[in-house]
């Protein structure tokens, strides 16, 4: 699949449709961003490991708003330009997304029931229909006292790295509630529970598009995805909403605070 990927990257920027392409490249026997231009070897494109490529696309576009580039994207990249056109930090329109359609493993291990983009040009063959194993019914079924001690224990392994909170292709706010001395008390480990994550996951809720990049950053190892999908279960169930679904319709969670 990747051989297919670089020749279609190479014949978009060989066409002058774009100047580059946002991509990921094999460098030094890591797997880094990067931004593949016309004339440049694409030999060393890769699509894996999983990177929120969204946020580069972001942070390059309200750098300069006329780059005409292109991104491969996968299900989860396009809902997070989705929610980010909404909160007017990026326009879709103006890029030109190669959507990648994930396979069965990589849906399995995303627990993700749309592993593809809505866009015309995918490459890869579309899991339609798929339903992924419900892994999180045993969260679902708990008490409230026994959810309160499962969270406990493992809130309690968080070393305020913010790794979750840099790493989410939600969180572009300009001044953090998380660094509030209200809510967390510098110098002080692990953060006072469970305002820190709770603020957090509250925050994203009707935002999170489910690419769980927060719990593979976490160094700690705390299910960050499950408390996120959960509350996103609550966003489906409470108000029958799912961020980065639908470009038209509105978080009912939002304010213009927010901004």
């Amino acid at each position: 699949m990747e051989r297919i990927v670089r020749k279609r990257v190479k014949e978009l920027l060989d066409s002058g449709k774009v100047i580059a392409v946002i991509g990921l490249k094999e460098e030094l026997g890591k797997t880094t961003p990067y931004l593949f231009r016309r004339g440049g070897d694409v030999s060393k494109l890769k699509l894996s490991p999983h990177y929120p490529l969204a946020t580069v696309a972001r942070k390059l576009h309200n750098a300069d708003p006329e780059y005409k580039f292109a991104m491969l994207c996968r299900g989860c990249d396009e809902r997070a330009l989705i929610e980010m056109t909404k909160r007017n930090q990026i326009n879709i329109d103006d890029i030109k997304l190669i959507g990648i359609a994930c396979d069965e493993k990589t849906a399995k291990d995303c627990n993700c029931k749309v592993p593809y983009p809505s866009c015309d040009d995918i490459i890869g063959d579309k899991l339609v229909g798929f339903e992924p194993e419900d892994i999180y019914a045993d969260f679902k079924n708990m008490s409230t006292e026994e959810k309160l001690e499962f969270w406990k224990k493992q809130f309690l392994k968080c070393n305020k790295c913010f790794g979750c909170r840099d790493i989410c292709p939600m969180c572009f706010c300009k001044e953090c509630e998380l660094e509030n001395g209200l809510w967390l008390r510098k110098g002080r480990l692990p953060p006072d529970y469970p305002v820190y994550h709770l603020i957090r996951a509250f925050h994203l809720a009707g935002k999170c598009v489910g690419c769980g990049e927060c719990e593979k950053a976490c160094p700690a190892g705390i299910p960050l995805m499950t408390l996120n999908r959960l509350v996103r279960d609550d966003m489906k169930d409470l108000f029958d909403f799912v961020s980065g679904e639908d470009p038209e319709e509105v978080n009912p969670l939002y304010t213009k605070e927010e901004f």
